[in-house]
């Protein structure tokens, strides 16, 4: 399976093993991560055994999760990605983009680009995405997008922290699909 989304200045292409060293780059730096359950890697090693996974879902027939990069002037900066539940209905959103390209509206473009993938492509009836109750840059992203809280009573997990943590959740509901 492969999507190719383009906006006003971004490409949004499958994310895969040829991205590494720029995955790498802002998966495995602390501060960027920060608000990451999974993250930071560590190695290398870790950023490649994900990037295969990823690439081993966008060879299947059918995907269960769309991990894209975005791309800006031939620069991969970040992901962007949505994971489906097992009815395909409900779809959760995420990003991360490099420390160096935030503040620039590129993660509110692509998260705008996914949405309508999700919607018109993916044609599932909800969009839903969690952050930290503390990232304000993300809630306020999910709210430009036009999600709603949904629940501002939950907890995430960070595993290499081993911290708990507020988690917020914004969602949309599509009709018509």
């Amino acid at each position: 399976m492969y999507y190719e989304i383009k906006t006003e200045r971004l490409l949004l292409r499958p994310l895969g093993l040829g991205d590494l060293n720029t995955a790498h780059e802002y998966a495995g730096d602390e501060e960027n991560t920060r608000y990451m359950m999974r993250l930071p890697n560590a190695t290398i090693a870790e950023t490649a055994e994900f990037l295969t996974r990823v690439s081993e879902e966008w060879a299947r027939a059918l995907p269960m999760f769309y991990e894209f990069a975005i791309v800006t002037e031939g620069v991969h900066i970040g992901a962007i990605s949505v994971y489906l539940d097992d009815k395909r209905e409900t779809g959760e959103l995420g990003w991360i983009l490099d420390k160096k390209y935030q503040g620039r509206g590129f993660a509110t473009e692509a998260a705008l680009a996914v949405k309508d993938f999700a919607r018109d492509v993916l044609r599932v009836k909800k969009l839903t995405a969690q952050c930290d109750g503390e990232n304000a840059p993300s809630y306020r992203l999910m709210r430009r997008i036009g999600l709603k809280l949904e629940s501002a009573d939950g907890t995430r997990f960070y595993i290499k922290r081993n911290e708990t943590a507020s988690e917020l959740t914004y969602s949309c509901t599509f009709s018509g699909n």
